[in-house]
């Protein structure tokens, strides 16, 4: 764990939203001195869908702000990729990239990490304050004043919106502008146990009919996915979800039709459509800053959206060190930020089309010459 820089000046600063972006801008900050709030609007931080992937870059900044043993403690590390055919058998076995030294990836429960961000937030002296939102914000150039849903009003050198694809922030500053683009496809989820021949991601492809993906979570569990196309208005039947499931993933056999096989409860399944959405103007106005999904959600097929995330709330801490004051700050922090989470959108938007059989732009098929493997690479470089 690298030690936190004491600040120049400390800073009050707020973060709306604690979420795995959140949580770890808190844990960053406050571990340098400053005076953090979190200001979450669920009144237990406990995490919704299944499991997650967290790739060497993420793993990364884990281990900048001290909770990497306890990701890698709950979860499931891996170093290679597996391609497979419908019947589970290898196609390719592609080693991943590492970063500095993290491993090369992890997956984890997400209720298992929201608890380690959590504690490392609390521990490091951030303040979480739950059932709460942002109801009035008012910035005046030198500070911001805000007041809270449950009656709290406090002043702050510093907003920060790390409150996710629907961010209420985003739509305080900018109205229904960058509003979230449904892409047209959906991500079905259900965890698994795990055979003992699961060893890291296993991603079973039917060509652009159907791909599966086999992500190991802990030593007993994974978590089945897949992409489909659904119209915006569809939502699984809640009395038989597996078996929509099951039907959408019908010409797979080996280790996706036996996990399918062991899903007899249809609540289990977790179904999510999949939207994006691209501030196109400054992520920030003023002392009020957007980052993680509030500004740049993409699609899930570099499985980079949580990096992303984690990188945004490293990289802004450490703007806050080398910078004379905020605004120089989160000028800075933009200038090392979008380029990167821009790409990351546009290839697995990219990903998602030319796996869907959709046609693609000249533009992405520029971009697909990288490929999945290529991003890996190129991500595992510093941030």
């Amino acid at each position: 764990m690298t030690a936190a820089p004491a600040p120049a000046t400390a800073l009050r600063v707020l973060i709306h939203g604690g979420g795995i972006g959140g949580l770890t801008l808190a844990t960053a900050l406050a571990r340098r001195g400053h005076t953090v709030e979190v200001a979450e609007l669920r009144e237990e931080l406990d995490a919704l869908g299944v499991g997650i992937i967290q790739p060497t870059n993420a793993l990364h900044v884990m281990r900048e702000i001290g909770v990497l043993d306890a990701c890698l403690a709950a979860g499931f590390a891996w170093d290679t990729l597996t391609i497979a055919d419908p019947a589970g058998t290898t196609l390719a076995a592609i080693p991943q990239p590492r970063m500095a030294d993290a491993p090369a990836a992890n997956g984890i429960p997400r209720p298992a990490l929201a608890r380690i961000l959590a504690d490392a937030a609390r521990a490091a002296g951030a303040r979480l304050r739950l059932g709460t939102t942002i109801t009035e914000l008012k910035d005046d150039g030198t500070g911001v004043d805000v007041t809270l849903s449950d009656g709290g009003q406090s002043r702050h050198d510093l907003v920060v919106g790390f409150d996710g694809i629907g961010s209420p922030l985003r739509t305080r500053l900018y109205g229904d502008t960058y509003a979230p683009e449904y892409t047209g496809f959906a991500n079905w989820r259900v965890t698994v146990p795990r055979p003992p021949e699961v060893r890291g991601v296993v991603m079973g492809t039917a060509g652009p009919e159907a791909k599966a993906l086999l992500t190991p979570i802990t030593g007993e569990l994974m978590y089945l996915g897949a992409v489909f196309a659904e119209k915006e208005d569809f939502r699984p039947a809640p009395e038989r979800a597996h078996e929509q499931l099951a039907a959408r993933l019908r010409m797979f056999s080996g280790p996706v039709a036996d996990a399918l096989a062991a899903v007899t409860d249809p609540s289990a399944v977790v179904y999510s459509r999949i939207s994006q959405v691209s501030v196109e103007e400054p992520w920030h106005v003023g002392r009020v800053v957007l980052a993680g999904d509030a500004a740049h959600a993409s699609t899930p097929h570099l499985a980079q959206g949580a990096a992303m995330a984690v990188e945004d709330a490293l990289v802004l801490a450490e703007a806050l060190d080398a910078e004379a004051g905020v605004p120089e700050a989160l000028t800075a922090w933009e200038a090392r930020r979008r380029p990167r989470a821009m790409w990351v959108q546009a290839l697995s938007r990219a990903v998602l089309r030319q796996e869907t059989g959709t046609p693609t732009t000249p533009e992405e098929d520029e971009l697909l010459k990288v490929g999945v493997p290529g991003a890996a690479h190129v991500l595992a470089q510093p941030y």
